[in-house]
């Protein structure tokens, strides 16, 4: 079975200056639509660009993707005027002076979910995975939760809020916890119970379409694939494409456990939530809990298990340099790591700024 992969990547158009995040009044996305085409997205917040890989059958074609797109969007912005930077939030930027982006859809979400709507101005990484039988997504998914804060911790990139140190490592997802229907989902037992489920919030005027289901993990409403939601958007390329090969190598490694007639344990969504707000506000460098022996086990040591655990698939997948990366990201931390270290050392946001546009583009040529 082929595990196609596609990567959904949300960046920070920042102004060169003042270091601020700004709005291209979606100059970025005009002009490079014409060499990406839909590859490339206006977002609610004018100062948010999105761009998508198309259907990679590999994690070769993949890099090559995501290469092309940082290289590209960040050339364009520079051309404009712009810089453009890879974090889950900007360090001091207010969300309360950024435009938002006239369009029916948003202005919908807005007028639904107000200040919730307005004040969401995160950046994000989006993993899909190929998978066109529902029910075989929805049985993988639901394993899958498990290991949600385990990439979530592997990805934090978002240590400042509107100026301020957090003390989380990600203060991206305590940003978005205030939108309905996100965060972890809770086990579905089978494909038409998760479609009733569906049908239920569509006919009561909960939802108007399934696009609306903003959860962690979810079975795309449109393509056929399972979607990872929870991670910031990572600073360098290379940390996406670690992910994302984490992300497959899950999927490849569940799947064939299936096939041999083995179940990996669900488990509870407030366990796993324990879990996620310790990756979020610890990342890496704090403990998580081992379900299955009910202890708290450094959330390094958990990484490795996982490592472990999807040794089997990963040269059949030709994930492995991508995969045995992720030692490096534990050894030299996190996104959010580095900039909390930048800051330690100058004291200035704007430096942190300045090191994640150089991190956005680093080795990209």
């Amino acid at each position: 079975m082929e595990f196609t992969l596609g990567i959904e990547e949300e960046y920070q158009v920042i102004c060169p200056e003042t270091r601020e995040l700004v709005s291209h009044d979606q100059k970025i996305v005009v002009e490079a639509a014409k060499v990406l085409g839909e590859q490339v997205k206006a977002e609610m917040h004018q100062a948010v660009v999105e761009v998508g890989t198309n259907i990679c059958h590999n994690i070769t074609d993949a890099r090559k993707e995501i290469k092309h797109l940082r290289k590209s969007i960040s050339s364009i912005a520079n051309d404009l005027g712009f810089n453009i930077g890879a974090a889950g939030t900007h360090p001091f930027s207010a969300w309360q002076k950024q435009l938002l982006t006239p369009n029916p859809r948003y202005d919908q979400i807005i007028n639904e979910l107000q200040d919730t709507a307005r004040s969401n101005l995160i950046f994000g990484l989006h993993v899909h995975v190929g998978i066109a039988d529902r029910d075989l997504a929805l049985h993988i998914t639901n394993a899958m939760r498990y290991f949600l804060p385990h990439l979530y911790a592997l990805s934090t990139n978002s240590p400042f809020w509107e100026g301020r140190n957090t003390g989380f490592k990600s203060f991206r997802s305590k940003v978005f916890d205030k939108f309905p229907r996100t965060g972890i989902p809770g086990i579905f037992d089978n494909y038409a119970q998760y479609t009733n489920y569906i049908d239920t919030l569509v006919k009561t005027n909960c939802i108007d379409n399934p696009k609306k289901i903003w959860w962690d993990i979810r079975i795309h409403p449109v393509f056929p694939t399972l979607e990872v939601r929870i991670c910031d958007v990572p600073m360098t390329y290379e940390e996406t494409l670690s992910i994302a090969a984490l992300i497959q190598a899950l999927v490849a490694k569940l799947y064939k456990l299936k096939t041999q007639n083995l179940n990996f344990i669900t488990y509870h969504r407030a366990l796993i939530n324990e879990n996620k707000w310790r990756a979020s506000r610890y990342g890496l460098d704090g403990k998580m809990i081992d379900f299955g022996k009910q202890i708290e086990v450094d959330t390094k040591v958990l990484m490795q298990e996982l490592l472990d655990f999807i040794d089997d698939v990963v040269d059949d997948l030709g994930s492995r340099n991508e995969v045995e990366n992720v030692k490096n990201m534990m050894k030299n931390g996190t996104g959010a790591d580095r900039q909390l270290e930048i800051f330690n050392k100058t004291q200035d946001l704007t430096k942190v700024v300045d090191y994640i546009v150089e991190q956005t583009t680093l080795d990209i040529d």
